[in-house]
């Protein structure tokens, strides 16, 4: 309402303004003029007075304060006109900000629009609709064609193509089937779901996604509190200087307008409206950037670690083979899946997923269950002890393993697989054989990066080293460090980190999470967007896919180039009115006009990252891989490394 009635008075005055000049070519001289002129400088320059006087509540020494000085002392004067142009520039270049900026916020409210309003639940087999905020979990929401899922939770029956573009950034619809998550202000494209709510209200992951694009919008990068500091000091050095200049001149006139001339407007603005834009940009392509300080550190990094499984690999290991001994496939398969059922470890899934997939029944409950960190699994099934794991933990058990075995494990690891040795009673009966496949964009997306000025990329992975070496190879990676537990992937960050590299650590947001928040800029493939990613990581990439990281990455620089621009544009333009009013070639009203250009051109130039396009990577470029360098061990040489 405030702003409705102050966009009323700025064109009220501004008519007033058009009445004198009419007035002025009429009749020159005739009061009538001066009279249009006061009306008009009193209507527009209230609102600035009322807010000046707030601030100095507040003990505050604000633009509008040196604007009001200006506009009283020129009426005092007899300067109608200046009066009356300056304080309707003022309001006039306020309104263009207001509009301007709310551009800038678009892509926050284009999500905040996406919000689902009802739902449709299903209670004593009846259809009812209610608010969206009212349904509880547990409930049963019908989503038909092209409706808006108000939940997140898991589809119980149905099927339909889902366009996830609210949460992902991504446009291409996914086929949901029953078992699938889905999420809140997603959209049915076709079919029809039946879902069981999980997350309402406020939990939802998108409603976390508003709450951190609204905070993430509000933190302020380190420049922006340096300029709020220096605007502090610098609003009552102008008024010291201004009477400094009256009292040395004389001249009241000039002492106005270098008051005027000499705010800061553009200068304070100039980094928050960047920071404001670059957030909602990566928001509306599922990039969340937790803040204007993220946005700086993520534009200096310069060399990345990754995790491996999930993160360059797609996360979903399949078994390419199986090894027997002294028993069957099936036999052995049914064994490990047994065991495995309790298991949350990849490795550990995708083989109950094969035994499941084979249609063989898993009868038996192990006990005694004991997980052995970067080793396996140690358990009793059937009252015999079974190990699922590694050779390093098969010996740390005093399981023997012959030659003839060991050969055929180091094969299967050459070729990119991880073998998972089985053994029962301390006596081994089979491998099963798994391999994680690369991610399609992993390719393209190194190379982007490193076309983007990232100098050393390092992958860290519980893996053995013949598999980490194997991806590291095709994907030009500089470093691989292998068989690490998560306090070692830590202790590697941390190593790293020591020899003033900027680094950025990119995982999978759960298992990584320690690594993640040690780094200087944690990156999250936060394809589930769970609480403790969005927690842990300054960044989260929604998609879970690898190719929005150079996006990410170019649209921070972009940012802080933007930045820079824009507070070296608003330096020099008062620096030249500056120079203007004291050699007299710059005056009340035209100061004014050029100061408020230069606010407008500010935020336009930050506009210019609301669309900020996507990294197209030249199909003519060939990126250059690397010899992949033989695993550095030691800290003292991977920090030599990493500088």
């Amino acid at each position: 309402m405030k702003s409705i009635t102050k966009n009323r008075l700025t064109f009220l005055s501004g008519g007033l303004l058009m009445a004198a000049l009419i007035s002025y070519l009429i009749s020159p001289g005739s009061p009538t003029q001066d009279i249009l002129l006061i009306i008009a400088s009193v209507i527009a320059g209230y609102p600035i007075a009322v807010k000046a006087i707030q601030a100095l509540r507040m003990k505050a020494f604000s633009i509008d304060l040196l604007v009001t000085i200006a506009v009283v002392g020129a009426m005092i004067i007899g300067e109608y006109t200046e009066s009356a142009v300056v304080t309707f520039l003022f309001l006039f270049g306020d309104y263009l900000e207001g509009r301007t900026l709310r551009k800038t916020r678009s892509s926050l409210r284009s999500l905040i629009n996406m919000a689902p309003l009802e739902a449709t639940i299903l209670k004593e087999g009846k259809r009812i609709t209610v608010p969206a905020d009212e349904v509880e979990k547990g409930d049963t929401v019908i989503v038909q064609p092209g409706g808006r899922i108000p939940v997140d939770g898991t589809v119980i029956s149905g099927n339909a193509l889902i366009n996830e573009a609210a949460i992902t950034g991504e446009s291409i619809p996914v086929e949901k089937h029953a078992g699938d998550p889905v999420f809140s202000s997603t959209t049915s494209d076709n079919g029809y779901l039946e879902i069981a709510a999980e997350k309402v209200g406020e939990d939802t992951t998108f409603s976390k996604i508003i709450e951190l694009v609204e905070e993430a919008q509000e933190t302020k990068a380190k420049t922006q509190k340096f300029m709020e500091r220096f605007a502090k000091y610098y609003t009552p050095g102008i008024i010291i200087l201004a009477l400094l200049v009256w009292t040395i001149t004389q001249d009241v006139h000039l002492a106005l307008t270098f008051l005027v001339i000499a705010c800061p407007g553009a200068l304070v603005i100039s980094v928050p409206v960047s920071i404001v834009a670059g957030i909602g940009n990566g928001a509306k392509n599922g990039i969340l950037i937790k803040g204007g300080d993220k946005m700086e550190n993520l534009a200096k990094v310069n060399a990345i670690v990754f995790d491996k499984t999930g993160t360059l690999t797609k996360g979903k290991p399949e078994v390419t083979a199986i090894k027997t001994i002294g028993i069957s496939e099936d036999e052995l398969l049914t064994l490990a899946a047994e065991v495995e059922v309790v298991s949350e470890h990849h490795l550990g899934k995708t083989i109950v997923k094969k035994a499941t997939e084979r249609g063989l029944s898993l009868r038996q409950q192990p006990s005694e269950t004991n997980i052995m960190k970067g080793h396996g699994l140690r358990a009793r099934l059937a009252d015999q002890a079974v190990y699922i794991g590694n050779s390093s933990g098969a010996k740390k058990l005093g399981i023997s393993i012959d030659d003839k075995l060991s050969t055929y494990m180091l094969k299967q690891e050459e070729r990119g697989n991880t073998a998972v040795l089985v053994a029962r009673q301390n006596t081994v009966i089979g491998v099963i054989s798994i391999a994680d496949q690369i991610r399609d964009e992993a390719y393209d997306s190194l190379a982007q990066l490193r076309d983007s000025g990232i100098k050393r990329t390092v992958m860290l992975t519980g893996d053995n080293k013949q598999v980490a070496d194997q991806v590291a190879s095709q994907l030009g990676i500089n470093q691989v460090f292998a068989e690490l537990l998560p306090q070692d992937k830590v202790d590697k960050v941390k190593t790293c980190k020591k020899s003033g590299t900027k680094l950025a650590m990119v995982g999978d947001g759960i298992n990584d999470a320690p690594a993640i928040a040690t780094a200087d800029v944690g990156i999250a493939m936060g394809g589930t967007a769970t609480d403790v990613t969005m927690q842990t990581a300054d960044v989260i990439l929604m998609s879970d896919k690898l190719d929005k990281l150079p996006y990410a990455i170019n649209l921070a620089k972009a940012t802080i180039r933007n930045m820079k621009q824009n507070t070296y544009l608003s330096l020099i333009t008062v620096a030249i009115l500056l120079v203007g009013v004291l050699t007299d070639y710059v005056h009340l009203a035209s100061g004014m006009l050029i100061h408020e250009l230069s606010v407008l051109l500010v935020i336009l130039n930050a506009l210019r990252l609301v669309r900020f396009p996507k990294y197209q990577l030249n199909p003519t470029f060939v990126p250059f891989l690397p010899t992949l360098r033989p695993s550095v061990q030691t800290e003292k040489e991977l920090c030599l490394y990493c500088k």
